[in-house]
């Protein structure tokens, strides 16, 4: 008999292991997948730790997160700065002064502020009611235009004036030379891999790969006091009142023999016509080098296309819109009927999570229960 079950060997469900572990608790985790660290999986080809799920960059403000995650992971200095293509042209990402002077030849900031508040008074919005407003109030209507609707689109397969707006309210803009995408005092990527930060995690703790908790359900609760569950939520009570809707990702990943394909970690294709939303050189978030700081002769790059999901599929962005944040708000009302269940994590929350978030939730988690 187990104190806890732990489904799922991704960051929530290695960061509670990891706590329950240390405080004394017997633990086994349960993972469907044949590998650990759920969709921040890194698997070496050609000497590169290429991000398999796509790319995570760790970015946070909160120290104490930084400094938990540093005890497990060597981290480097990789600073996130993508690049836009809009049928060949060029921008730089995040929106700054470098993108305003590509657009418009804006010069000082005064010049940018002047532009965006031009087109936003053309466009007659005072206040945004949906995606396309709220980012032709941010940025204007020539960069709504190149560089966020076709992306966006392609990204949740919806006409921007159906998206909600507070979905590119996470999109930073700032009237600087700054192209540092993460506003954040702490981020990079670890040294060794996502891979091996899970694995350090999990040490010394049993973790059955290949294991589907919903197949073996009555059978796996019968060797644990309590569980806790990292999977969607909807798949935990059978999708008996309706599937909750994700967007899927689908990668189509090369190993090219050339030592530089596009010269950056991230180039986001911002036009409708192109079928991916962007491509991922892996190499180049950790400076074109291996561990020992030797150059790679060879390039690993993959393409992403974001699709509809269906139950079967691999869910990446639950899509938080009215219908579907009620019909979550649902689940949840059946999550809290399970005594010796804890749901948590992006899929057993229903909730976008960036890694230092879900890695706070977690510990936040372990002080409430442990």
């Amino acid at each position: 008999m187990y104190d806890y079950l732990v489904v799922g060997a991704g960051l929530y469900g290695a960061v509670f292991a990891r706590e329950a572990k240390d405080a004394g608790k017997s633990v086994l985790v349960v993972e469907k997948r044949p590998h650990i660290a759920g969709n921040i999986y890194t698997e070496k080809i050609k000497g590169i730790d290429v991000h398999k799920y796509g790319a995570h960059i760790f970015h946070t403000n909160d120290k104490a997160v930084w400094e938990y995650v540093n005890r497990f992971a060597e981290f480097n200095r990789f600073t996130n700065a993508p690049v836009a293509n809009y049928k060949g042209e060029l921008y730089s990402l995040p929106f700054n002064m470098y993108t305003f002077y590509q657009m418009w030849g804006a010069v000082t900031p005064q010049e940018a502020e002047q532009k965006i508040a031009e087109q936003k008074a053309a466009a007659g919005i005072s206040e945004p009611k949906n995606l396309e407003e709220q980012a032709i109030s941010l940025v204007g209507t020539d960069i709504y235009e190149k560089l966020v609707k076709g992306y966006t689109e392609k990204q949740w397969g919806r006409p921007c004036r159906e998206l909600p707006a507070f979905i590119i309210k996470r999109l930073p803009v700032r009237m600087t030379f700054d192209n540092n995408y993460f506003n954040a005092r702490y981020q990079g990527i670890p040294v060794k891999g996502y891979t091996a930060l899970a694995g350090s995690l999990l040490d010394g703790i049993e973790v059955r790969l290949d294991t589907d908790y919903l197949e073996h359900k009555e059978e796996l609760e019968a060797l644990a006091k309590r569980v806790v569950y990292t999977g969607a939520i909807d798949a935990y009570f059978g999708y008996q009142l309706g599937a909750l809707a994700y967007r899927r990702v689908r990668f189509d990943t090369q190993v090219l023999d050339e030592p530089n394909f596009q010269g950056n970690a991230v180039v986001n294709y911002t036009d409708s016509e192109t079928p991916w939303t962007r491509i991922i050189e892996h190499k180049w978030f950790t400076f074109g080098a291996d561990e020992a700081g030797a150059a790679l002769p060879a390039t690993v790059i993959s393409r992403e296309y974001s699709e509809e999901w269906s139950p079967g599929d691999e869910p990446y962005y639950p899509v938080n819109d009215e219908k579907n944040s009620a019909l979550y708000m649902k689940y949840k009302e059946l999550a809290g009927q399970e005594k010796n269940v804890i749901f948590g994590g992006r899929l057993g929350e229903y909730k976008y999570y960036d890694m230092d978030a879900v890695i706070a939730a977690a510990l936040q988690m372990c002080r409430q229960e442990l």
